[in-house]
């Protein structure tokens, strides 16, 4: 079977827009049953779903989203009975999945010998990366389609993410079969993930769970994990990553001229031009900023000329998984 070509993807068709009630969420359903690919709210972001046991359906996924095939999905389903079914949990892995999911945190565990999430999905990986999402939306569609969905950020790749169903249409209307609005979404940056493949528990992305609770639950520090940028364990680790058309400015104390601004608490940096700035939380609130964070970047980029000038922001709680991803979007693409 010759290679997908995930370098391009044109509107082929139309993109169906689905709302929230009963009829619409079995026919999202229905849609990913069938193979083909549908956009859905979860409490982090928006994602972009396929039929995880499907390698027809996930290539294409791969190619509406131009994402590399060596970076792996996460296998989401309805409750901790259909997680379990599909990877081997060590004891500390069970522990955080008990006292997290259903929630924004993604365990990477050695998949089963008889796990249905293909190949593909995987990225030819024996671990498979797995979440049990907090959001009415999600569970009824997982429900409705019986069987893992993969769903990464339902965006082109190395984009913004997406926390408004308008933003799946910018980049993906008329190559996705549906796109079902639920609203903005809560948390607004993607879950944490955790590599649980033996005895211990590594960081693979800082998210939506702080890494304090997690290790409030473990009773010891979270290590994190050596970099694998060029062959990654876990979604979400490649270098540059939900990147907007300008260029990032980190930690900045002041704005230089035709730069936007993403603020930070208050004051906002010295030269900061209101109708070319947003604040992610004038209260500093970490929470509230990760809410904003792909919203409010997607909104500066269009109005930005030169670049976008990001105030300082702690890395404490949420604040770890916004350096993160403001990082990541600052890279050199």
């Amino acid at each position: 079977m010759a290679e997908p070509d995930h370098t391009s993807a044109r509107p082929v068709m139309a993109t169906q827009r689905l709302g929230t009630t009963p009829a619409d969420l079995a026919r999202a359903g229905e849609i990913l049953a069938a193979g083909r690919l549908v956009a859905f709210p979860t409490e982090t972001v928006y994602g972009l779903g396929a039929d995880a046991t499907s390698p027809e359906a996930v290539a294409r996924l791969y190619a509406a989203k131009g994402r590399p095939s060596f970076n792996p999905l996460i296998a989401h389903v309805p409750d901790l009975a259909a997680a379990f079914s599909l990877g081997n949990f060590p004891p500390l892995a069970v522990k955080l999945a008990k006292a997290f999911w259903p929630g924004a945190l993604t365990l990477v565990v050695p998949a089963t010998p008889t796990s249905p999430v293909c190949e593909l999905a995987r990225a030819g990986l024996p671990s498979l990366a797995i979440r049990v999402p907090d959001h009415p939306v999600a569970q009824a569609i997982l429900r409705r389609a019986g069987r893992p969905i993969a769903a990464p950020s339902a965006n082109r790749s190395g984009h913004i993410s997406p926390s408004l169903a308008a933003h799946v249409a910018a980049d993906l209307d008329g190559i996705i079969d549906a796109i079902v609005d639920g609203g903005p979404t809560a948390i607004g940056v993607e879950s944490t993930i955790l590599g649980c493949l033996d005895d211990t528990v590594v960081m693979l992305r800082p998210g939506g769970i702080a890494r304090e609770a997690i290790e409030a639950v473990l009773g010891f520090a979270l290590k994190d994990a050596a970099g694998d940028a060029e062959a990654p364990l876990a979604p979400g680790r490649l270098s540059s990553h939900y990147a907007p058309e300008h260029t990032l400015r980190l930690g900045a104390t002041t704005v230089r001229p035709g730069e936007a601004c993403l603020g930070f608490g208050l004051p906002l940096p010295e030269g900061a031009m209101p109708h070319l700035s947003l604040n992610l939380s004038e209260r500093g609130d970490p929470a509230e900023a990760a809410a904003n964070l792909y919203r409010h970047l997607r909104a500066l980029d269009q109005l930005s000329t030169t670049g976008i000038a990001v105030a300082p922001i702690p890395a404490h709680g949420l604040g770890e998984a916004i350096l993160d991803r403001l990082a990541r979007a600052a890279a050199a693409k």
